[in-house]
């Protein structure tokens, strides 16, 4: 990622610990309701969303635009407005990534909050109150969990992978007796932290992935010395036009390369 210049730096600072307060006390609205059985709609006939999904998200959307009612605003539980595209940055916002296994009761789902300006991630925080874990980045900074700086894993004899059983299928057969596949995590920014964390050490993404769900995990992953790619080999871009992606691959080294050449052989 080019460096920053000074200006921009400086307001991705000043928007750090904005997005940190917010994504905090949007946990602690979210573990409200977490276990407590709240009410559930689907939206399209398949997806869940749940009233800790809205009151997550109006809490968001009135606390940061009231800090910068200039940028604009792009959440996965708010009707997109295309007046955002006009804004110099933009708030791109998931209230409750991984609302599935939120509703479900497992522990690995997140607040997940980002600044994102010329389609670039500025400042990423995930707030993850079951798990007690808080990760945040700034460009050239680096990563961080709770405080602690954080590293993408070394090269290692074996290796653990996340994402669709059929992609992960399609790795060479030198790397099939290396690897095990972890179990479905549903929330995806959640499994690119992981992998920035060291815990993971690569995973699939199948398409339609939608800009909430990883632009804040992108930087996280990036600082932390790893890196999302789309099947043309590029970082994805941010709160264009354009918000869903084709699929991605998230990992180091060169275990990611080979994914990377996996999902360029796919078609779409």
């Amino acid at each position: 990622m080019p460096e920053l210049d000074q200006v921009t730096s400086a307001g991705a600072r000043e928007d750090l610990p904005l997005l940190r307060d917010a994504a905090r006390e949007a946990g602690i609205i979210a573990m409200r309701y977490f276990g407590n059985n709240p009410q559930v709609w689907m939206k399209g006939g398949t997806s869940p969303v749940s009233e800790a999904d809205h009151a997550a998200d109006a809490y968001l959307r009135e606390t940061l635009l009231a800090a910068r009612p200039d940028y604009g605003w792009l959440s996965e539980e708010t009707a997109d407005d295309p007046a955002r595209l006009a804004a110099r940055r933009t708030f791109v916002v998931d209230p409750i990534d991984g609302t599935r296994g939120f509703l479900d009761g497992l522990r690995s789902w997140c607040v997940s909050v980002a600044v994102v300006e010329d389609g670039r991630t500025l400042a990423g925080v995930l707030e993850c109150p079951a798990t007690q874990e808080t990760y945040w980045a700034l460009p050239g900074e680096g990563a961080f969990l709770n405080g602690r700086r954080i590293a993408v894993r070394g090269p290692a004899a074996m290796v653990e992978i996340g994402g669709p059983k059929p992609l992960v299928g399609l790795l060479p057969a030198e790397w099939q007796g290396r690897l095990s596949r972890v179990p479905y995590i549903p929330s995806l920014a959640y499994r690119l932290a992981m992998v920035a964390n060291g815990a993971l050490d690569a995973t699939f993404v199948k398409p339609n992935a939608h800009d909430w769900d990883i632009a804040a995990a992108d930087l996280i992953l990036r600082e932390a010395g790893g890196a999302l790619l789309d099947q043309k080999g590029r970082a994805p871009r941010y709160a264009g036009e354009v918000i869903s992606h084709g699929a991605l691959v998230a990992g180091s080294g060169e275990l990611l390369a080979v994914l990377a050449g996996i999902i360029a052989g796919l078609d779409g």
